[in-house]
């Protein structure tokens, strides 16, 4: 039995909805959760900035004597993962839109994707799309300003309420019948 802990990392509070899983799934597991706030949102970010946060955050858990990193962040794990497995001897799990049950599911054959600048402009995000939605309308929306509200709790506003229909509406009008939601600040 290892009772290292499990090290999550995301941009701020959003990696939050992963942590709350997986207490439920893994109710014996003593988790380490690192917010980086002070960096958030990462979406807006070079891809190189990314790589550095994911680098530094990673490094922080590793001293900690995590035995195991969840990346519970879409650009992150869109943007870094790739190096953090080749680079560290640790497994890592990523999270990334789910592309594939939404393409799978889908009646219209158009689905949504609401997710930061730094998932939709990734290799991965592309890769994913190419390889489980062929024969499928993918609509992108860049979630400009959502995390940051996430992260000021402006979880009721009516301002954030505005924001949101006017990312969704539009994909609604062309037939969209499942949105996912590339960015784990979104769930809240």
């Amino acid at each position: 039995m290892d009772n290292r802990p499990i090290g999550i990392f995301d941009s701020g509070i959003g990696g939050t909805s992963i942590w709350g899983e997986l207490q439920e799934l893994l109710p014996y597991e003593d988790c380490i959760y690192l917010a980086d706030s002070k960096n958030a949102p990462y979406g807006e970010k070079s891809k190189e900035r990314i790589l550095e946060f994911s680098i530094k955050n990673t490094e922080y858990l590793l001293a900690l004597e995590c035995k195991l990193i969840v990346v519970a962040c879409n650009t992150a794990t869109t943007n870094a993962i790739e190096y953090l497995r080749e680079n560290y001897k640790i497994p890592f799990i990523g999270i990334e839109p789910a592309i594939k049950p939404a393409a799978i599911n889908s009646k219209s054959k158009i689905i949504g994707v609401l997710a930061t600048k730094g998932t939709l402009s990734s290799g991965l995000f592309h890769s994913t799309s190419k390889n489980h939605a062929a024969g499928i309308t993918v609509l992108e929306q860049r979630g400009t300003g959502l995390v940051e509200m996430i992260e000021q709790g402006n979880l009721q506003s009516d301002e954030l309420y505005a924001l949101l229909a006017g990312y969704i509406s539009p994909m609604l009008e062309k037939g969209m019948d499942y949105l996912v939601l590339g960015c784990t600040h979104y769930p809240y």
